[in-house]
């Protein structure tokens, strides 16, 4: 483990958490920047009735970051249960109310977020990309038209061609602890995750994009998986690992990667690839990340071979 490795990792969702997962396995110096755009399920809901973040991806992220043992495994339980009822508190998370409570009261939202993760004991910290919660708007062409989608999860479903992407409002204020964070970072991470909706947007808030541009720590971008580049289905939603590797570059064309990370699977033309991530000044990683299991998600072992081998390289210098 190297305990004096500060890394920041960004993302959002099931995709932040297993990066997580893997990170608390090489350092215990961990800064979690979540998205706090989610609209639907638990948090869509309490976000319609109090003017709070979406507290579904923080509490995922605390909830990966829990101590390794019986009090930490077991609250992180407790968070992430959900009821089950024919009523009103049907699919809530107890995270979700946790979080919620404390912002209603009046709680700071990151001090809240660090309350609870005192109560997890949690390896590291949690903190929202932004200073207010988002929306997120987008534009996509189809074969047909041109159609407008607002909130983050019709984002994420949509079809066709992305021609903008924006969040609301457009130029919110960061946290002075993410900030600094990512200033103090020695490795940063982004991805993977729902492209659209839980990944771009934090190149869309203009503080955090420009520290990401001048922090001198390694950047790592960890590219989806799918079922294969010609996929219908998943994340990557029929788009190739080139095409989001560009569609990042044209949100934030002075960010520069170190390590791009793509699974054998999803590689498309490896020259031509392998040309884009060297253009930029960067390495690509091509290695096998798929759960056996879990097709679609990354196996925790295997992300947390991957991050062991980064940091080497890192540590070495």
């Amino acid at each position: 483990m190297s305990e004096n490795l500060k890394v920041v990792a960004l993302g959002g969702g099931h995709g932040l958490a297993a990066t997580l997962n893997a990170l608390r396995s090489v350092t215990k110096n961990i800064t979690a920047v979540v998205t706090v755009a989610d609209n639907g399920g638990s948090s869509g809901r309490l976000r319609a009735e109090f003017p709070i973040f979406p507290p579904g991806d923080l509490r995922m992220a605390l909830s990966a970051l829990c101590a390794d043992d019986e009090w930490g495994r077991g609250w992180a339980e407790i968070m992430q249960y959900r009821f089950t009822s024919s009523g009103p508190m049907d699919g809530h998370a107890v995270g979700n109310l946790l979080l919620a409570a404390l912002w209603n009261k009046g709680e700071d939202s990151v001090a809240g977020l660090d309350r609870v993760g005192a109560l997890l004991k949690i390896v590291g910290r949690v903190l929202p990309m932004a200073a207010v919660p988002l929306d997120i708007a987008a534009t996509f062409k189809t074969a047909e038209e041109e159609i407008e989608v607002q909130g983050q999860q019709e984002v994420a479903t949509a079809k066709g061609e992305l021609l903008s992407l924006r969040i609301i409002p457009g130029n919110p204020e960061a946290r002075i602890e993410t900030l600094e964070a990512i200033a103090e970072a020695d490795l940063i991470t982004m991805g993977p995750g729902s492209w659209f909706s839980s990944v771009l947007p934090h190149l869309l808030v203009p503080a955090q994009r420009d520290a990401l541009i001048k922090s001198k720590a390694k950047k790592v971008l960890l590219l989806n998986l799918d079922e294969g580049v010609d996929s219908e289905v998943g994340e990557f939603a029929g788009q190739s690992a080139l095409e989001h590797l560009r569609i990042v570059k044209k949100y934030a064309p002075s960010l520069h990667f170190d390590f791009v990370v793509v699974d054998p699977s999803v590689v498309g033309d490896r020259s031509v690839l392998m040309g884009e991530v060297s253009s930029q000044g960067g390495e690509l990683l091509i290695e096998d990340l798929r759960d056996s299991k879990e097709k679609i998600h990354h196996s925790p072992e295997k992300l947390t071979s991957l991050f062991a081998h980064i940091a080497k390289k890192i540590l070495i210098g």
